[in-house]
């Protein structure tokens, strides 16, 4: 029995390590991002939340970031819009169940701030 508790515990390590590194590997694509935003004078305005926090703006945050990998000026960035790809299941709780959000359209560069909050935010929830 031991043994076996053992070996779920190695499991569950060593599956949870690459999303861990993934998430930082993600905030370190948009820090980047961001960064660019400012010298590129991205002109891109963008559906945002205003509250990352509520469950219901969930799809809106995955289509700014739709919209943002189909301007020419982020396709450098297409490892980060791989990356969230493969990171989306852990991130998203249950879509379906989605209502009302309030957004306002901002900056390429606000949203790109709200989206690492809710990158930090989320991946510490699907931690606990």
């Amino acid at each position: 029995m031991k043994t076996h508790l053992y070996l779920l515990l190695l499991a569950a390590s060593i599956s949870a390590a690459p999303h861990m590194s993934s998430v930082s590997e993600l905030l370190t694509l948009l820090q980047e991002m961001w960064d660019s935003t400012t010298k590129d004078n991205l002109a891109l305005r963008i559906e945002t939340p205003d509250n990352i926090d509520d469950v219901n703006c969930v799809s809106t945050i995955f289509e700014g970031t739709e919209q943002l990998k189909h301007n020419p000026a982020m396709k450098k960035f297409s490892v980060f819009f791989h990356k969230f790809e493969r990171l989306k299941k852990f991130l998203a709780p249950n879509l379906a169940k989605e209502g009302k959000c309030d957004t306002e359209r901002k900056t390429a560069r606000m949203f790109i701030e709200k989206l690492m909050t809710f990158i930090r935010k989320a991946s510490k929830n699907a931690r606990a």
